[in-house]
Order: structure tokens, then sequence, then C-alpha cells
């Protein structure tokens, strides 16, 4: 099951797709494991020895508790979204249980990929600063298996950071076939998503 569409997907088409997507499609017992640190779920053998993948990225957006709280807008706005071959419905809310669409055009059709978020994560009061987070499940016709993790962060020297961790592996035959292509498109991703942050934060 693969979600397609040759034009932009619509609100209803999104809706279709998430009604129509059902569970999760990775092992309950790896639920949430995006919400440790990124060390950690790199050391994790049982997310190896199940062929899941890990992917880090962190990019420096700007210093200052107004930029953090800026940068936590953001994520909770689906800026990090903004780009004009990838998108989520901006009114979709940031908060455990919430089902939503990401929608990437590749070539020439738009992929629907459902998926559901798993916890919300916010340290207001550490004295080495903030953070907000949010790790969202794929769900079944997604091409990947697997949990993604977004969140910012003020750290004790004042400097806002912006990350995604994630694990995943194939879940399609298309994903399978085309795995190393999957994987430079989860870092060009990555690259985009930062840009798109620190432009929003500048703005």
């Amino acid at each position: 099951m693969v979600f397609l569409s040759w034009t932009r997907p619509s609100p209803e088409e999104q809706k279709a797709c998430i009604d129509k997507s059902g569970s999760f499609n990775y092992d309950n017992r790896f639920r949430g494991a995006t919400d440790k640190p990124a060390p950690l779920l790199k050391q994790d053998r049982e997310l190896a020895k199940d062929g899941f993948s890990v992917n880090c990225a962190r990019v420096l957006v700007g210093s200052g508790r107004e930029t953090f709280e800026k940068g936590k807008a953001a994520l909770q706005n689906w800026r990090h979204f903004g780009l004009n071959w990838a998108f989520v419905d901006p009114k979709a809310p940031i908060q455990s249980g919430t089902k939503f669409c990401v929608c990437v055009k590749e070539f020439f059709p738009w992929l629907m990929m459902p998926l559901q978020v798993v916890y919300v994560t916010e340290n207001k009061n550490s004295k080495k600063g903030a953070s907000f987070s949010f790790g969202s499940g794929t769900l079944q016709g997604h091409l990947l298996a697997g949990e993604e993790r977004f969140s910012i962060a003020l750290d004790e020297n004042d400097l806002v950071w912006y990350e995604i961790l994630s694990f995943s592996k194939p879940a399609h035959l298309l994903s399978l076939f085309g795995y190393p292509y999957v994987l430079l498109r989860q870092k060009y991703f990555a690259h985009q998503s930062g840009s798109a942050v620190k432009k929003h934060l500048s703005a």
C-alpha cells in the first residue's frame, strides 16, 4: 500500500491517507526510543539487530532564550517542513496521538506518508538550558518503518540547536530496492530542514 497523488495533496487526500493507514508498522518495544540522547540510540544493539539505521543531524541555529522560544514555535507550526518539495499540514497539532501526513514530491508523483506523534517532551527549568521535542512513528502505508524526533534546545552556553534524530528501515519494496537513495534523501532533508529553521529564526 502506497499513497500517491499526481498533484500537491489536498487536505481531503491527506485525511483519506490517514484514515486508511491503520496502526504503527514497527515493533512496540521500540516505541518512544528516539526520546533517548543520540549517542545512546546509536549504541542500541536491539535496533541494529532488527535492521534499523540510526541517523542524526544537529545544527546551530542561533543563541538566547528568545531564539529558543521562536524555534519552539517554529516546530509547533511545522516550519521545519517549510520546503517546496515536502510539507505537513500546519494545522496538525503537536500532541501525542495526532496522526498526520508528510507529503513529499519525488520526481512526478507526490508521496503521502502517514505518521503518528508518539510523545512530546519539554524541559523548561533545567540549569543547563531548555528543550522542546516531539517524536513520531511510522504507520501502515509509510515506505519506511521507524521513528523520528525533532528537537530545539538551549544549552548551558546559551546556544540554540536544532536536531533531527531517527531510526528507520525499509517497509516496502520501493524503499528496499532504493534504500541508498532514501538515506541520501534523509540527509538532504535534514540539511534543507535546518536551513528552513535558520531562515525562519533570522526573519
